[in-house]
């Protein structure tokens, strides 16, 4: 759950920002010793937050106490706080819960705020969504933006209320209004998606680089993902590569992969492959699949680094657990070829079987060498043809002649020279294409 002391202390001691300036903290603390519930709130911040004051949980929970018990809703949302998170007192949910209670039906928007999240999340009182969205409502109605994002929630998902993506869009447009991060990425993404509204790509970009300006890391990577793709704004690889180092930066790992591809591809940027395998290194060590891949193929190939067939194994081999289809058939090819490992067939079929069963091309076709060959694996014709078919049905020019081969030899299949001819046919005209690009 978000934590909003920052926010919270702004929001609540507003009452005393047009009289701080005519009082010091010493007279402060006479009308608090003389009962002033404000004075006695705003010395618990004071010991709170270390203004005037050295910090003193305790001393702060104790001025707390004194106006809340007055009466004073500030202060009582404030007990809640201290409750909430252990602060000058032992922690205790339930009595947080009764504090924010006690100011939130004194209408501070706030305490109502944080009522709504206790009945949400089931702290300190029995969980009711129902519940949850009535306070929400009464603190977004007083123009609390984070209880406007929690509404606009509600409505998307259905939590108290019906699902209504109009009214979910709608209390999402209110908040971010405000200028509330969260509610403006959110709203970013009814655009993007046309959830509540008409898609518009163009708003939805200017959504998210608000979100983006104010250093959001995700916000930064779709702002650069939109300026490589031309979507909502015109296509620009500089751009692209200025949000992509922010959100890298900040540790983005797919931001990291797409510098990486950047920099391989010369894009936006002069092509540098030493800084690709950089880039892609940053992101697979975060565990970013393709970027394993990727980095793999650097070292397959010496692209960027010097040429090692054993690191170039076990990138490929990271990726591939983490089910990354191309990084499975390359631990196939590997192992087949015996490239950074130990060959061993057995191993080769069993990668590629995984490969190719999420529909990776060129480990059909492999897995169909296999079955056809007895790589790893019982020889088995038929099923030979078959991996070799689902191969050639994507395009691969190889498969296609293995098909051609077996219709017009009769292997796994019934002969059938016309069918041959066509799948030679196909062969001829992939090859073809494949040469003139």
């Amino acid at each position: 759950m978000f934590k909003f002391r920052s926010l919270l202390f702004l929001f609540l001691l507003i009452p005393f920002i047009n009289i701080f300036s005519k009082l010091e903290f010493s007279e402060y603390q006479i009308f608090a010793e003389l009962g002033d519930a404000k004075s006695q709130c705003y010395l618990g911040a004071c010991y709170t937050e270390a203004h005037c004051v050295e910090k003193d949980l305790d001393k702060a929970f104790e001025w707390y106490s004194k106006s809340a018990e007055r009466g004073y809703a500030p202060a009582q949302c404030l007990m809640g706080m201290c409750y909430e998170e252990g602060n000058g007192v032992a922690q205790n949910y339930g009595k947080a819960f009764e504090w924010f209670k006690k100011s939130a039906e004194q209408d501070c928007a706030f305490a109502q705020f944080k009522l709504a999240i206790c009945y949400q999340e089931g702290d300190g009182v029995d969980k009711d969504l129902d519940k949850a969205f009535e306070w929400y409502s009464k603190s977004a109605e007083r123009g609390y933006a984070p209880a406007q994002a929690y509404i606009g929630a509600c409505f998307e998902d259905g939590n108290g209320v019906e699902k209504d993506p109009v009214q979910a869009f709608e209390w999402y447009k209110k908040a971010a209004e405000q200028g509330y991060a969260i509610a403006q990425f959110k709203l970013a993404i009814c655009y993007d998606e046309g959830d509540g509204v008409e898609k518009d790509v163009i708003k939805a970009f200017e959504w998210y680089l608000k979100v983006a300006e104010n250093g959001d890391m995700l916000a930064q990577y779709l702002v650069g993902a939109m300026y490589s793709l031309g979507e909502g704004v015109e296509q620009n690889y500089e751009n692209a590569v200025k949000w992509y180092f922010k959100a890298a930066e900040q540790g983005s790992d797919q931001a990291q992969f797409e510098l990486g591809v950047y920099y391989y591809k010369g894009w936006g940027v002069n092509r540098d492959l030493a800084k690709a395998v950089e880039w892609y290194k940053k992101s697979a060590e975060q565990g970013h699949a393709i970027a394993q891949c990727y980095l793999g193929a650097c070292y397959d190939e010496g692209d960027g680094v010097g040429k090692d067939v054993i690191k170039a194994f076990e990138w490929y081999l990271k990726s591939a657990e983490h089910v990354y289809a191309p990084a499975q058939c390359m631990v196939g090819f590997c192992y087949g070829e015996g490239n950074g490992v130990e060959q061993n067939y057995g191993k080769a079929f069993e990668w590629y079987k995984k490969s190719a069963e999420q529909g990776e091309a060129v480990a059909q076709n492999n897995l169909g060498d296999c079955y056809e060959n007895g790589l790893g694996v019982d020889k088995d014709t038929n099923k030979a043809f078959e991996w070799y078919l689902k191969a050639a049905e994507q395009g691969i020019a190889l498969s296609q002649r293995s098909i051609a081969m077996f219709y017009e030899n009769g292997i796994g299949v019934e002969k059938d020279l016309q069918k041959a001819a066509e799948w030679k046919a196909k062969a001829e005209a992939t090859e073809n294409s494949s040469q003139d690009n």
